[in-house]
């Protein structure tokens, strides 16, 4: 768990994406379906996937992660 906080510019920077450029729950609908993709291609045994299978995981693991911070949808009620 990383306990870095954010510089006021990367805030003001995340800030301006979510406004200008893109809503946030779809962007964690566009990282759900790149997540899901890239699972595939490992499960298939995509050769050229499988060299990179430990960064693929931590990778697939942090795009779920950034997906739930922004738009929580695996939570339960």
């Amino acid at each position: 768990m990383s306990t870095n906080t954010l510089s006021t510019e990367t805030q003001i920077r995340l800030l301006n994406f979510f406004n200008d450029r893109i809503e946030p729950e779809e962007m964690a609908k566009t990282l759900r379906q790149i997540n899901f993709t890239l699972a595939l291609g490992v499960m298939s045994e995509h050769e050229s996937l499988q060299y990179e299978i430990a960064k693929l995981r931590d990778g697939l693991y942090w795009l779920n992660e950034l997906a739930e911070t922004l738009n929580p949808y695996l939570e339960l009620e």
